[in-house]
């Protein structure tokens, strides 16, 4: 397949002949990323009994780590938009996996968040460039199957990656946990070596300035970033109360991994087909279906008994649900700025999910006060509010795949 790179569609040439493996390179470094980046939630019961932290606070320790993973997103594809994206993309999961193996080894809250952070910020140099790559490696024509592709890898790391650490753990306890780095280290070298070397398009325009995004916010790149939000809210949400749900069912630790497992199942696999549908249908009605039928989905992974058979088909179908917007929220954010993918996907994937987490906290003060259960469900409504940003008006250059 031939890779085309202009000034309009690809700031970044990739050599010829080299998309296939480029994608499933940035595939295998988001599967390693965000593998590792699922280490916390199912040990987060463990973890407050051990810190002696309440909800609100673990659910703070949550939002941290997820401001580090989002905040930076658009700083680093600012960064790998101008310089190029190789050493982006393989040196935030080798961050990512170092530092959030150690959080086992974690004295104190304030270690743990510090370990939170560094691997945070890791997370959020990768994926931008990751994005970018993935979404332009084709020169645009199905980018929405690349990006699903991209997606997947994260979403399948997410759901190996607490059965991995909670069988680690179960071995070595949390003092041991810190060998867990040392498989990504060495793929990691291996992906620096398959990677081409990229650079900068010499006809390239600059990223744009924070002034030109702020005001891109104004029209539909700030449609897709509330809804991206409010997913980002919905995922952060079921991460931080649902192993603390299971913990006061009385379900093992091992099941509050299953749970976490089988909805990042059902994410990997929503991804796949969201970048197909992004690729087929019209946005504005996929966008919709998917987020309000994710409302009564959530509702019942919530409000079942936890690990019990119809909780986790629910769990399923929520995951699925929840991240299959991932593929059109990212390409329709591509096609609002082609000129800078990697500030895009940072926006809708970064600045999003950061402000969906910071919104995680404050339920995680009312799970205190009433309950992780209730407090889950009284949260759902705000998804509706994405059903409607979908119908926007301004989004309706980009509701068909073939509208450039």
């Amino acid at each position: 397949m031939q890779v085309t790179s202009t000034p309009e569609s690809q700031p970044v040439a990739v050599p010829r002949g080299t998309t296939r493996r480029v994608v499933l390179a940035v595939g295998i470094a988001h599967f390693i990323n965000d593998g590792y980046s699922s280490f916390l939630s199912p040990l987060l019961p463990r973890l407050m009994d051990d810190l002696g932290m309440s909800i609100a606070l673990a659910a703070s320790l949550m939002m941290t780590w997820s401001l580090a993973g989002s905040f930076l997103q658009p700083l680093a594809g600012y960064l790998a938009d101008r310089y190029g994206r190789r050493f982006f993309v393989v040196g935030g999961p080798l961050i990512s996996a170092i530092f959030l193996s150690l959080i086992g080894l974690a004295p104190s809250v304030q270690i743990l968040a510090l370990f939170l952070i560094i691997g945070g910020i890791g997370s959020a140099v990768f994926h931008p460039p990751g994005a970018a790559l993935s979404g332009g490696a084709g020169g645009g024509k199905g980018s929405g199957v690349r990006m699903s592709f991209f997606a997947f890898g994260g979403l399948f790391g997410f759901a190996v990656g607490p059965l991995a650490v909670v069988g680690l753990v179960a071995v070595v306890d949390l003092s041991g946990m810190w060998i867990a780095m040392i498989p990504a280290i060495i793929v990691c070298g291996v992906l620096f070596r398959v990677l081409p070397t990229d650079r900068p398009h010499p006809d390239a325009a600059l990223p744009p300035s924070p002034r030109a995004v702020l005001r891109m916010l104004l029209g539909p790149l700030g449609v897709v970033f509330g809804i991206g939000a409010l997913s980002g809210f919905l995922q952060r949400l079921f991460m931080t109360l649902s192993p603390i749900i299971s913990a006061q069912d009385g379900v093992s630790e091992a099941m509050g991994a299953v749970v976490l497992s089988v909805y990042m199942g059902g994410q990997a696999i929503g991804t796949l087909a969201g970048g197909v549908l992004t690729d087929r249908m019209d946005r504005v009605y996929l966008l919709a279906g998917l987020t309000a039928f994710s409302i009564p989905a959530h509702f019942f992974t919530f409000w079942l008994p936890a690990g019990s058979p119809w909780m986790l088909f629910a769990a399923a179908i929520a995951g699925f649900l929840n991240l299959a917007l991932m593929p059109p929220v990212i390409v329709l954010a591509q096609e609002i700025m082609p000129k800078s993918r990697g500030v895009g996907s940072g926006i809708v994937m970064g600045l999003a999910w950061a402000t969906g987490s910071v919104v995680v906290i404050a339920f995680g003060v009312l799970a205190d006060g009433i309950g992780p259960r209730p407090a889950a469900v009284i949260s759902l409504p705000l998804v509706a509010i994405a059903t409607a940003l979908a119908f926007h008006p301004t989004l309706r250059l980009h509701r068909r795949p073939d509208h450039s």
